[in-house]
């Protein structure tokens, strides 16, 4: 089934150490005729320069903008959105990693502690249930910080190219719920309960 991305600008948002020539990401980045984040230094990422180059991406669409982040990109989104509102339209938010675990590597302790708060804008997470970098709980518990639908994957690692996610096909029905999400009038939030 082909689906309709008409409408929107998409950036590409990886995590650490950039996503390799065969990730779903860099496959997509072809579909979509996406832009990916021009990060300066990938190895060593500093939550100012990652927002600051997510921004000159946002600044330089031309049409709304939908973000597809993987890893340490879902928490870049979510500095984004703490800092900037809702400047973009709408993110997928893949493989949220951990940056807050206790075993996280030194060069994520930046992007740690995540702002919670609901992201301003509508945004779909999938997560796996055996990703090594968040365990399902803690997935969980972002997507339920940012308000935003949760789809979990069987067994499927990081979903990343280790895992076996490549072209990614199954992937690109989720990008075409949001879309949906986004293209829908705007519902308004149920108040929480006092």
């Amino acid at each position: 089934m082909a689906h309709d991305f008409s409408g929107f600008d998409y950036i590409i948002q990886p995590g650490w150490n950039n996503s390799g020539p065969e990730h779903w990401q860099s496959h997509w980045q072809q579909t979509l005729a996406a832009t990916r984040v021009a990060n300066h230094d990938w190895q060593t990422p500093q939550l100012d320069d990652w927002l600051a180059a997510l921004d000159a991406a946002v600044a330089a669409a031309t049409q709304p903008v939908i973000v597809i982040a993987h890893s340490l990109g879902c928490a870049t989104v979510a500095h984004y959105a703490a800092r900037y509102g809702n400047r973009i339209a709408g993110a997928l938010l893949v493989a949220p990693a951990d940056v807050e675990r206790a075993s996280a590597p030194a060069a994520l302790q930046p992007f740690a502690p995540l702002p919670e708060l609901a992201l301003p804008f509508p945004a779909r997470v999938v997560a796996s249930d055996s990703d090594p970098f968040s365990l399902p709980l803690r997935s969980a518990r972002m997507a339920a910080l940012w308000q935003s639908p949760l789809h979990w994957l069987r067994d499927a690692g990081h979903i990343n190219v280790a895992s076996g996610h490549r072209q990614w096909q199954d992937g690109l029905a989720q990008l075409a719920a949001l879309v949906a999400d986004i293209r829908q009038p705007a519902q308004p939030r149920a108040a929480a309960c006092a």
